[in-house]
């Protein structure tokens, strides 16, 4: 990821199960610039309904999202969606730039105050890698997103500490969604690169 990237992320609640959401997800995804690299991924203790998180990459001058309703036909069924676009984020920190494999997960961390300690963040222990984005336009939801990578089994015990240190930010642990015909990536972890 270069430093100039811009990540775009984009929130959705909605009832439809995995397999419906990406179908419906992907056609609408098509009207999004094809120069755009794009991981989708579904939060694992969503009670009710499904959440998901996508996140677009794109250098500034590609940098375009949009997420329409399409008409649907008298046979199709209307199924409620939230989506909420987060906004443009630049990564200050990446220490790792590939898919997770299947025993890892993501936690996302969405801080909105204004001077968070982003020290206290990376002391915290249990986790394989950390991607810090900050807001790249002041209309932002979120002034930074951390992206955890860890390991399944220690993320309980991340997300414990997380809420230990901030209970007003807003986080979930993701998995990353299969998308049919995407490739896996090869692992290639970064090491520790501040972007500033």
């Amino acid at each position: 990821m270069k430093k100039d990237t811009i990540v775009q992320f984009v929130y959705f609640e909605t009832a439809m199960g995995t397999d419906e959401f990406i179908s419906q997800w992907e056609k609408y995804s098509k009207l999004v610039s094809t120069n755009q690299v794009v991981t989708l991924q579904q939060e694992v203790e969503s009670k009710s309904t499904f959440r998901y998180v996508s996140q677009h990459r794109c250098q500034p001058d590609d940098f375009q999202f949009i997420f329409k309703k399409g008409r649907r036909s008298a046979h199709t069924p209307e199924i409620e969606m939230k989506v909420k676009e987060a906004g443009g984020y630049t990564p200050i920190q990446v220490e790792c730039s590939h898919d997770t494999d299947g025993d890892e997960s993501k936690i996302l961390v969405f801080i909105s105050s204004a001077d968070p300690d982003l020290a206290v963040y990376r002391e915290l222990s249990g986790y394989l890698y950390l991607n810090i984005y900050q807001a790249y336009y002041e209309s932002c939801s979120y002034t930074y997103i951390l992206e955890y990578f860890v390991e399944t089994i220690q993320a309980a015990h991340l997300t414990d500490q997380l809420k230990i240190h901030n209970r007003s930010s807003e986080m979930g642990i993701f998995k990353e969604c299969i998308m049919p015909g995407k490739q896996k990536l090869v692992r290639r972890p970064l090491g520790k690169k501040v972007l500033q």
